[in-house]
């Protein structure tokens, strides 16, 4: 996607020097800037600090965090090690998992000698076939847009929740993706942006698109349905951390909340994941586990002071108790349809595996 113009992707390997430079997405939409990682336990901080967010942009800089890990030592104990503290950083995101496997299962029957490089070239692979994967998710959604545009030339009404543009992911996005195929495409789109606290995602998203043109507003989490009642949105799509084998959905706290007010004003409700997303060995929703992160991130404001510096602001008291789970889980019959690179189809075991035909196993 573009940046002031310029086609940008959210992370660049450079595998010559044994770097990878990743945005910094802690420090947006304040200033973009690009941190560099050369280590193992970089890449790790990164993915643990949320400097890089989002399921499928996850689970690539942790293939390329395996890929610096070996840079010096490509012994078992080394991979076994690196997977382990990859692994530990986020546990809801399944693509994380599933990039380490699938890295796992390419380097282990090589020698060591060997391992270096093949990492580097999977890693890539992986990266690649992401930024496949979200335009073909873009084109499918972008389908779906066209059957309930406007027929009065008025601007089609998208509500999201949290980040799931190419921000999320390497390139193009998830839930964002068919909104910049429609915009490029010539179909107007207006986006409501839910801020999404607290980690405040949902300016991530605005960010983005100003970025690349795409019109849109911020509105505060609660002030979701209001608009849905006022006959003000046409449909509301966001991304995935994890989609269980009978169609129940883990994303960002909040979209259980989004799903339920578009059933009871008869809004669509889509979820936009790449197979990665897709967790076929867990059963339902209620197998997924839901990340509980610190505390200050509800305690402690983060932003610009009068002067334009970076501040914080304490909001609550240090002491006082704090509840703040990173995801919430949808159930399946409040999902509309889920549409992946292979396609759209409804939210249960057998319209995931009408996509994915070799996951049905007896």
């Amino acid at each position: 996607m573009n940046i002031d113009g310029i086609p940008t992707r959210t992370l660049r390997a450079h595998p010559e020097k044994r770097v990878i430079d990743i945005i910094d997405q802690a420090r947006l939409p304040h200033a973009l800037h690009w941190v560099r990682l050369a280590t193992l336990a970089e890449a790790a901080h990164a993915i643990r600090a949320m400097q890089v967010r989002g399921a499928p942009l996850i689970g690539a800089t942790a293939a390329y965090g395996l890929a610096l890990a070996l840079g010096e030592d490509a012994s078992n104990a080394r991979l076994d090690e690196a997977i382990a503290v990859l692994g530990a950083t986020r546990p809801t995101a399944v693509n994380l998992h599933w990039a380490l496997a699938r890295m796992q299962a390419k380097l282990v029957p090589l020698m060591p000698a060997m391992r270096e490089c093949a990492a580097w070239n999977e890693a890539a692979d992986i990266a690649e076939e992401d930024v496949a994967q979200n335009a073909a998710i873009g084109q499918h959604g972008l389908g779906l847009f066209r059957q309930i545009a406007r027929r009065d030339g008025r601007a089609l009404n998208i509500m999201t929740h949290c980040n799931a543009g190419w921000l999320a992911t390497v390139d193009w996005g998830t839930a964002l993706s068919p909104v910049y195929a429609a915009h490029d495409a010539g179909l107007p789109v207006q986006v409501w942006v839910s801020e999404t606290r607290p980690r405040n995602q949902g300016l991530l998203t605005a960010w983005e698109l100003a970025q690349h043109g795409v019109p849109h507003t911020v509105i505060a989490d609660n002030a979701a349905g209001l608009l849905m009642r006022q006959g003000r949105i046409d449909a509301v799509i966001v991304g995935a951390d994890r989609i269980a084998a009978n169609g129940d959905v883990a994303n960002k706290v909040g979209t259980y909340l989004k799903a339920l007010a578009c059933t009871d004003n008869g809004i669509p409700f889509y979820v936009a994941a790449p197979r990665s997303t897709l967790d076929f060995a867990c059963p339902d929703g209620a197998a997924i586990p839901i990340e509980e992160r610190d505390g200050d991130e509800l305690r402690v404001v983060h932003g610009l002071d009068p002067r334009g510096r970076p501040s914080a602001l304490l909001q609550l008291a240090p002491g006082e108790a704090v509840g703040n789970p990173a995801f919430d889980v949808t159930p399946a019959r409040l999902v509309t349809a889920i549409i992946t690179e292979r396609g759209v189809c409804p939210a249960s075991r057998d319209g995931l595996l009408s996509l994915y035909p070799e996951e049905a196993h007896g």
